[in-house]
Protein backbone atom coordinates (compact mmCIF):
# COMPACT_ATOMS: atom_id res chain seq x y z
CA UNK A 1 0.00 0.00 0.00
CA UNK A 2 1.37 3.69 -0.70
CA UNK A 3 0.67 6.32 1.60
CA UNK A 4 -2.69 8.40 1.21
CA UNK A 5 -2.83 11.83 0.03
CA UNK A 6 -0.86 14.08 1.96
CA UNK A 7 -3.81 16.40 2.27
CA UNK A 8 -5.87 13.81 4.16
CA UNK A 9 -6.50 14.45 7.87
CA UNK A 10 -5.07 11.29 9.19
CA UNK A 11 -6.41 10.29 12.91
CA UNK A 12 -5.56 7.25 15.04
CA UNK A 13 -8.63 5.49 16.48
CA UNK A 14 -8.19 2.97 19.61
CA UNK A 15 -10.32 0.67 19.68
CA UNK A 16 -11.95 0.62 16.26
CA UNK A 17 -13.18 -2.91 15.32
CA UNK A 18 -16.58 -2.83 16.35
CA UNK A 19 -19.00 -0.99 18.30
CA UNK A 20 -18.55 2.73 19.03
CA UNK A 21 -15.39 2.59 17.44
CA UNK A 22 -16.14 1.34 14.19
CA UNK A 23 -19.19 4.16 14.01
CA UNK A 24 -16.25 6.41 14.95
CA UNK A 25 -14.16 5.16 11.94
CA UNK A 26 -16.96 5.18 9.53
CA UNK A 27 -17.70 8.87 10.01
CA UNK A 28 -14.26 9.82 9.95
CA UNK A 29 -13.65 8.01 6.68
CA UNK A 30 -16.49 9.36 5.34
CA UNK A 31 -15.55 12.91 6.17
CA UNK A 32 -12.37 12.09 3.69
CA UNK A 33 -9.94 11.05 6.61
CA UNK A 34 -7.13 8.41 6.39
CA UNK A 35 -7.23 6.28 9.30
CA UNK A 36 -4.88 4.50 11.29
CA UNK A 37 -7.20 1.48 13.68
CA UNK A 38 -6.02 -0.19 16.40
CA UNK A 39 -7.91 -3.58 17.73
CA UNK A 40 -6.68 -6.24 19.82
CA UNK A 41 -8.88 -9.18 19.55
CA UNK A 42 -11.36 -8.41 17.27
CA UNK A 43 -9.69 -9.60 14.18
CA UNK A 44 -12.43 -10.64 11.84
CA UNK A 45 -14.59 -7.62 12.95
CA UNK A 46 -11.46 -5.62 11.86
CA UNK A 47 -10.95 -6.92 8.32
CA UNK A 48 -14.74 -6.93 7.93
CA UNK A 49 -14.53 -2.85 8.60
CA UNK A 50 -10.86 -2.27 7.05
CA UNK A 51 -12.73 -3.75 3.67
CA UNK A 52 -15.66 -1.64 3.28
CA UNK A 53 -13.65 1.25 4.27
CA UNK A 54 -10.65 0.04 1.62
CA UNK A 55 -13.70 -0.24 -1.00
CA UNK A 56 -15.34 3.12 -0.70
CA UNK A 57 -11.68 4.58 -1.08
CA UNK A 58 -9.20 2.87 -1.26
CA UNK A 59 -5.21 3.08 0.58
CA UNK A 60 -7.11 5.39 3.10
CA UNK A 61 -6.57 2.83 6.21
CA UNK A 62 -3.51 1.10 8.64
CA UNK A 63 -4.62 -1.38 10.69
CA UNK A 64 -2.63 -1.89 13.73
CA UNK A 65 -2.68 -4.82 16.27
CA UNK A 66 -1.74 -4.45 19.88
CA UNK A 67 -2.24 -5.19 23.55
CA UNK A 68 -2.89 -1.69 25.06
CA UNK A 69 -1.66 -3.06 28.87
CA UNK A 70 1.53 -3.59 27.20
CA UNK A 71 3.59 -0.07 27.51
CA UNK A 72 5.76 -0.51 24.76
CA UNK A 73 2.96 -0.93 22.02
CA UNK A 74 1.98 2.70 23.03
CA UNK A 75 4.51 4.77 20.82
CA UNK A 76 4.60 2.24 18.00
CA UNK A 77 0.99 2.98 17.03
CA UNK A 78 1.97 6.57 16.74
CA UNK A 79 4.98 5.64 15.28
CA UNK A 80 3.24 3.33 12.71
CA UNK A 81 0.86 5.84 11.56
CA UNK A 82 2.83 9.05 11.21
CA UNK A 83 5.36 6.52 9.05
CA UNK A 84 2.16 5.49 6.99
CA UNK A 85 0.73 9.03 6.78
CA UNK A 86 3.30 11.29 7.41
CA UNK A 87 1.39 13.37 9.88
CA UNK A 88 -1.15 13.35 12.56
CA UNK A 89 -4.13 15.41 13.34
CA UNK A 90 -6.34 13.73 15.63
CA UNK A 91 -6.20 10.84 18.48
CA UNK A 92 -9.40 9.10 19.59
CA UNK A 93 -9.09 6.87 22.60
CA UNK A 94 -11.99 4.65 22.52
CA UNK A 95 -10.49 1.48 23.24
CA UNK A 96 -12.02 0.33 26.79
CA UNK A 97 -12.30 -2.20 29.48
CA UNK A 98 -15.04 -3.08 30.68
CA UNK A 99 -16.62 -5.33 33.61
CA UNK A 100 -18.76 -5.19 37.01
CA UNK A 101 -16.65 -5.07 40.20
CA UNK A 102 -18.35 -3.99 42.90
CA UNK A 103 -16.81 -2.42 45.64
CA UNK A 104 -15.73 -4.60 48.65
CA UNK A 105 -15.32 -7.84 45.15
CA UNK A 106 -12.81 -5.85 42.80
CA UNK A 107 -9.56 -7.41 43.02
CA UNK A 108 -5.98 -6.08 42.39
CA UNK A 109 -5.57 -7.23 38.94
CA UNK A 110 -8.65 -6.36 38.07
CA UNK A 111 -8.37 -2.38 38.72
CA UNK A 112 -4.95 -2.92 37.50
CA UNK A 113 -6.39 -3.72 34.13
CA UNK A 114 -8.94 -1.25 34.10
CA UNK A 115 -6.60 1.43 34.93
CA UNK A 116 -3.91 0.34 32.55
CA UNK A 117 -6.36 0.07 29.33
CA UNK A 118 -8.91 2.84 30.56
CA UNK A 119 -6.39 5.20 31.72
CA UNK A 120 -2.92 4.59 31.25
CA UNK A 121 -2.56 4.07 27.70
CA UNK A 122 -4.69 7.07 26.16
CA UNK A 123 -2.35 9.38 28.72
CA UNK A 124 0.65 7.82 26.85
CA UNK A 125 -0.75 7.53 23.93
CA UNK A 126 -1.39 11.13 24.06
CA UNK A 127 2.08 11.76 25.01
CA UNK A 128 3.63 9.55 22.58
CA UNK A 129 1.33 11.66 19.95
CA UNK A 130 1.75 15.31 21.08
CA UNK A 131 4.67 16.26 19.01
CA UNK A 132 3.23 15.30 15.91
CA UNK A 133 -0.28 16.88 17.19
CA UNK A 134 1.05 19.64 17.67
CA UNK A 135 3.16 20.50 13.79
CA UNK A 136 -0.58 19.62 12.69
CA UNK A 137 -2.62 22.00 14.94
CA UNK A 138 -4.61 18.70 15.87
CA UNK A 139 -6.91 17.47 18.74
CA UNK A 140 -7.46 14.35 21.32
CA UNK A 141 -10.45 12.96 21.82
CA UNK A 142 -11.19 10.83 24.77
CA UNK A 143 -14.04 8.32 25.21
CA UNK A 144 -15.06 7.95 28.62
CA UNK A 145 -18.30 7.19 30.32
CA UNK A 146 -20.79 9.10 32.54
CA UNK A 147 -20.06 6.75 35.21
CA UNK A 148 -16.81 8.31 35.45
CA UNK A 149 -19.53 11.38 36.56
CA UNK A 150 -22.27 9.14 38.57
CA UNK A 151 -20.60 6.20 39.25
CA UNK A 152 -22.84 3.19 39.74
CA UNK A 153 -22.50 0.70 42.54
CA UNK A 154 -21.37 -2.55 40.55
CA UNK A 155 -18.82 -0.32 38.45
CA UNK A 156 -16.59 0.95 41.12
CA UNK A 157 -13.09 0.50 39.95
CA UNK A 158 -14.50 1.06 36.33
CA UNK A 159 -15.92 4.18 37.21
CA UNK A 160 -12.41 5.29 39.05
CA UNK A 161 -10.52 4.66 35.80
CA UNK A 162 -12.67 6.85 33.65
CA UNK A 163 -12.85 9.55 36.18
CA UNK A 164 -8.91 8.95 35.96
CA UNK A 165 -9.05 9.15 32.06
CA UNK A 166 -11.27 12.63 32.79
CA UNK A 167 -8.66 14.07 35.44
CA UNK A 168 -6.11 13.26 32.33
CA UNK A 169 -8.07 14.54 29.76
CA UNK A 170 -8.66 18.28 31.61
CA UNK A 171 -4.39 18.03 32.79
CA UNK A 172 -3.62 17.49 29.07
CA UNK A 173 -5.47 20.33 28.12
CA UNK A 174 -3.74 22.46 29.98
CA UNK A 175 -0.14 21.22 29.07
CA UNK A 176 -0.29 20.54 25.58
CA UNK A 177 -2.44 24.24 24.78
CA UNK A 178 -2.34 26.13 22.78
CA UNK A 179 -1.66 23.66 19.95
CA UNK A 180 -3.06 20.53 20.79
CA UNK A 181 -6.67 20.42 21.51
CA UNK A 182 -7.89 17.73 24.12
CA UNK A 183 -11.36 16.82 25.29
CA UNK A 184 -13.87 13.44 26.15
CA UNK A 185 -16.82 12.38 25.59
CA UNK A 186 -18.99 10.59 27.75
CA UNK A 187 -21.51 8.40 26.35
CA UNK A 188 -25.04 7.22 28.25
CA UNK A 189 -27.08 4.20 27.42
CA UNK A 190 -25.75 3.94 23.33
CA UNK A 191 -25.06 0.27 23.36
CA UNK A 192 -25.49 -2.48 26.07
CA UNK A 193 -23.00 -4.84 26.83
CA UNK A 194 -22.54 -7.82 24.88
CA UNK A 195 -23.25 -10.10 27.64
CA UNK A 196 -26.52 -8.40 27.81
CA UNK A 197 -28.00 -6.13 31.16
CA UNK A 198 -30.80 -6.65 33.46
CA UNK A 199 -34.52 -5.91 32.21
CA UNK A 200 -35.00 -4.00 35.50
CA UNK A 201 -32.11 -1.81 35.12
CA UNK A 202 -32.32 -1.37 31.67
CA UNK A 203 -35.60 0.22 32.14
CA UNK A 204 -34.07 2.16 35.01
CA UNK A 205 -32.19 4.07 32.86
CA UNK A 206 -34.58 4.83 30.14
CA UNK A 207 -36.95 5.94 33.06
CA UNK A 208 -33.76 8.27 33.71
CA UNK A 209 -33.37 9.89 30.38
CA UNK A 210 -35.32 12.50 29.30
CA UNK A 211 -35.42 11.92 25.98
CA UNK A 212 -36.74 8.17 26.71
CA UNK A 213 -34.28 6.50 24.09
CA UNK A 214 -30.42 4.47 23.88
CA UNK A 215 -28.20 6.90 21.93
CA UNK A 216 -26.21 5.50 18.31
CA UNK A 217 -23.19 4.75 18.23
CA UNK A 218 -23.65 7.46 15.12
CA UNK A 219 -24.73 9.94 17.51
CA UNK A 220 -21.08 9.53 19.41
CA UNK A 221 -19.48 9.67 16.16
CA UNK A 222 -20.77 12.82 15.17
CA UNK A 223 -19.83 14.85 18.42
CA UNK A 224 -16.24 13.26 18.38
CA UNK A 225 -15.74 14.30 14.68
CA UNK A 226 -17.36 18.06 15.55
CA UNK A 227 -14.03 17.96 18.36
CA UNK A 228 -11.89 16.58 16.30
CA UNK A 229 -12.15 19.21 13.24
CA UNK A 230 -14.86 22.08 14.28
CA UNK A 231 -14.58 22.36 18.16
CA UNK A 232 -11.63 25.30 17.10
CA UNK A 233 -12.29 26.79 20.59
CA UNK A 234 -12.85 24.09 22.68
CA UNK A 235 -10.65 22.41 24.86
CA UNK A 236 -10.56 20.55 28.53
CA UNK A 237 -14.34 19.91 28.30
CA UNK A 238 -16.29 16.75 28.79
CA UNK A 239 -19.45 16.61 26.08
CA UNK A 240 -22.22 14.61 27.61
CA UNK A 241 -23.77 12.55 25.03
CA UNK A 242 -26.51 10.73 27.28
CA UNK A 243 -30.13 12.01 26.21
CA UNK A 244 -30.35 14.09 29.27
CA UNK A 245 -29.77 11.19 32.00
CA UNK A 246 -27.25 13.28 34.22
CA UNK A 247 -30.09 16.20 34.62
Amino acid sequence: MTAAEPEAPAILVTGAARRIGAAIARRLHADGCALALHYNTSAADMQALVDELEAARPRSVLVLQGDLARFDTLPELVAKAVGRFGRLDGLVNNASAFFPNPAGGATPAQWEHLFAINARAPFFLAQAAAPHLAASGGAIVDIADVYALQPRADLSAYAASKAALLGSTRALAVALGPRVRVNAVAPGAILWPDEGIDPELQRELMEKTPLGRTGTPEEIAGVVAWLLRDAAYVTGQVIRVDGGRSL
